[in-house]
């Protein structure tokens, strides 16, 4: 799964070639569902960079709530599942960033450790996303909320002893197919593997666990001074 995520030096997200160009952003350190988050999405030729809120809700929900249960779109299977096959078809969106987290569980601890994981040099990346618009019934003036999910594929090696599902990192080569409408379902979905070049992964202390944390601590490699300071990185 992929649950926080963040890019510690927005102003490398514009060197990204996605024809698209970013404002002045803040940095983010620890992007949780339900915020608001940058998304690039495409809609015929046109390509923007839009802010949805993380978590999809479905056209078609009733209840927004459903949102909370869908930061993530496993990718096996992602055509047929109700929740996300109509936005598989042409709703496909990047997420971009330069860190996510995972929390690995540890042999004789309660909680679990949490990982950073980055490019190498900290380059910046996309994100496999979907997106849908969802329309509140009871206010059909109201303006639509856009909202988007994460779509997550088996592990590769480095991310493998941590934990067994990674967010899909797209090539830069795939993007244009990825965005583009009018690529069949099909032929998306076999982009969606687990990402083949090097990853850089490192252990962080638990301030990350707590989403009211958003600074460069989160992302500091963890350094176990004594004993003492090593057990309370484990808790929960």
């Amino acid at each position: 799964m992929c649950g926080r995520y963040g890019f510690g030096n927005p102003a490398r997200l514009g060197t990204l070639p996605l024809g698209v160009t970013f404002p002045a952003l803040a940095p983010r350190y620890n992007l949780a569902p339900s915020q608001a988050v940058p998304l690039v999405l495409q809609e015929g030729r046109a390509r923007e960079l839009r802010t949805a809120k993380w978590g999809l809700i479905p056209f078609w929900a009733d209840d927004p709530g459903i949102g909370h249960k869908l930061a993530n779109a496993r990718a096996d299977g992602i055509a047929a599942k109700p929740a996300f096959r109509a936005a598989f078809k042409t709703q496909r969106g990047l997420m971009p960033a330069d860190l996510f987290y995972e929390w690995q569980v540890v042999p004789g601890h309660q909680g679990k450790q949490p990982w950073c994981i980055r490019l190498p040099d900290d380059a910046p990346f996309v994100m496999a996303a979907l997106w849908d618009l969802w329309q509140p019934k009871h206010d059909p003036i109201a303006d639509p909320v856009l909202t988007c999910c994460v779509i997550t594929t088996d592990a590769n090696a480095t991310m493998e002893p941590i934990h067994h599902r990674m967010p899909v990192i797209l090539p830069l080569t795939d993007v244009d197919a990825w965005l583009d409408p009018a690529t069949a379902p099909a032929d998306a979905a076999r982009l969606l593997r687990p990402y083949e070049g090097p990853l850089h992964a490192y252990q962080v202390k638990t301030w990350v666990n707590a989403t009211r944390n958003d600074d460069p601590q989160c992302a500091t490699p963890l350094v176990r001074s004594d004993a003492h300071r090593s057990e309370q990185f484990f808790d929960d």
